[in-house]
């Protein structure tokens, strides 16, 4: 009896863990890095990325961040405005995601190569999406609040469940 209730505290507590932590919160700085061929093509080719970039609306960077003089504070702060809602795939090292997006970037806005890596950076772990997070979920529509409150009501429904199975 006691090894079973070791084994269900044991999945509660992943289970709990890994749903509040499953979304990014910082963009990495390995996004920025170029990652040239190194002869082996086949062992790292990359996948496909899963967001659409291509049909991505990038006014909110280029009407903010403008040259010639680029700022760093209007600059960085409309690259996270532009990117941190897709953190998790850019941020996803096994996919074309982080090159499919500055490419889109550098296209539309016709930035000096390296703009951003060179002046946007916040640290070990890369850009702080948590500000913009806050923001967004500040202005988000019904569909996010309900997706928000179906995740804990599972987790609370799993903890019940286990709190009354355990006794």
């Amino acid at each position: 009896m006691g090894s079973s209730r070791s084994l269900y505290f044991f999945l509660f507590s992943f289970f709990l863990l890994t749903s509040l932590t499953s979304s990014s919160t910082f963009i990495s700085d390995e996004v920025f890095e170029s990652r040239g061929s190194t002869g082996r093509g086949l062992l790292q080719a990359k996948k496909s990325c899963s967001v659409d970039f291509e049909s991505k609306n990038y006014t909110i960077l280029t009407s903010r961040c403008k040259g010639p003089k680029y700022t760093p504070e209007t600059c960085c702060k409309a690259l996270k405005d532009f990117a941190c809602p897709f953190a998790e795939a850019i941020n996803d090292l096994t996919t074309d995601c982080s090159s499919t997006m500055f490419s889109y970037i550098n296209l539309y806005g016709k930035y000096p190569p390296g703009l951003f890596a060179n002046m946007c950076r916040e640290g070990n772990l890369g850009l702080n999406c948590t500000s913009v997070v806050d923001e967004a979920s500040e202005k988000s529509t019904g569909a996010h609040i309900a997706a928000a409150q179906s995740t804990l009501l599972m987790i609370t429904a799993g903890f019940l469940v286990f709190f009354f199975h355990w006794f």
